[in-house]
């Protein structure tokens, strides 16, 4: 398997020598739209943190509490800012918050993708672009997926969950789709789960990691401002030391062609290459596993192909 090297903000090689896409930045965040609605903001921001409970985000009630809801101080904490920045947004005072600034305030008061949006305009901001957790995947695609008989492919989105895999997929690799929640994404299983590791050799796992937290942070560049994608980094961040270390390194990568060593518990090691077809938005890709004609691994998927026919559709 050819390891490569990496490179901060580079991408990785591809398999064969051939050079790899480059990611050279995230895309634009909202643009400024105009003056910030303070009066409106203030409102709708004090109304947000009353109907919030302590309880809900795991803070201590305490004996004398007044205030409904949380305290500006623990909306400040929450959010990462000042006390004293944080009331004078409530007070209709102070400066234009940045657009970082309002992602935060989005996180720790839990608005919804509506509220979120409502909070940008107020701040003086265009919306962040919207994208649901998992993209649908398109009849067409799920058509070639079904004709693809004796070829392993599955569809995986820019957070790394994979919505659709046809059944040479699931006999090579196992079910990935049927999961919720942030286990949804393959990344989330690999640094929480130990068993999610199983199908490639442990020898390669430090690889594997590093390999998949770059292409992530590539999808991530590409989708721009996401509260749900922001809370999935967080919450790895909290997880996984392993997955904090090298999201700090701020690699990136995208890899089209590369070389897969996948443990099969029966068939054992299945050396495949792994072809990527990206969407024309590039937050769907299709993954297709072959073989080289002739090679033990070919034989194996006709194996594999043949056991998946005998089984019930």
């Amino acid at each position: 398997m050819r390891q490569g090297s990496f490179i901060q903000g580079e991408s990785l090689p591809r398999c064969g020598g051939e050079a790899g896409a480059r990611v050279t930045s995230a895309l634009p965040g909202p643009a400024y739209i105009g003056r910030v609605d303070r009066p409106q903001l203030a409102d709708f921001l004090r109304r947000r943190r009353e109907s919030l409970h302590p309880r809900e985000l795991g803070l201590a009630m305490g004996t004398r509490r007044r205030t409904p809801g949380l305290r500006r101080e623990e909306v400040a904490i929450l959010v990462g800012m000042s006390v004293d920045s944080y009331s004078r947004l409530e007070q209709q005072r102070g400066s234009q918050p940045s657009e970082q600034m309002v992602s935060a305030i989005a996180r720790a008061l839990r608005l919804d993708p509506d509220e979120r949006d409502h909070l940008y305009r107020l701040a003086g901001y265009n919306a962040p672009f919207r994208q649901v957790s998992s993209a649908p995947v398109r009849a067409a695609t799920l058509r070639l997926l079904d004709r693809l008989h004796d070829t392993p492919a599955q569809v995986v989105t820019d957070l790394a969950e994979i919505p659709a895999q046809n059944r040479m997929a699931r006999a090579l690799l196992g079910d990935q789709t049927d999961f919720t929640g942030f286990a949804r994404s393959f990344l989330w299983r690999w640094f929480t789960d130990p068993t999610a590791r199983r199908i490639y050799p442990a020898e390669e796992h430090d690889h594997h990691s590093r390999v998949q937290v770059a292409e992530f942070r590539a999808g991530l560049a590409r989708r721009g401002a996401d509260p749900y994608a922001d809370e999935l980094v967080e919450r790895l961040r909290h997880e996984s030391s392993e997955f904090a270390d090298l999201w700090d390194r701020h690699e990136v990568a995208v890899r089209r062609l590369d070389s897969k060593r996948i443990v099969h518990p029966e068939l054992g090691l299945i050396e495949l290459e792994c072809q990527t077809f990206a969407s024309e938005s590039e937050d769907l890709r299709l993954l297709v596993f072959t073989a080289v004609d002739g090679s033990h691994a070919a034989e194996q998927l006709r194996v594999l192909a043949e056991r998946v026919a005998e089984q019930p559709a």
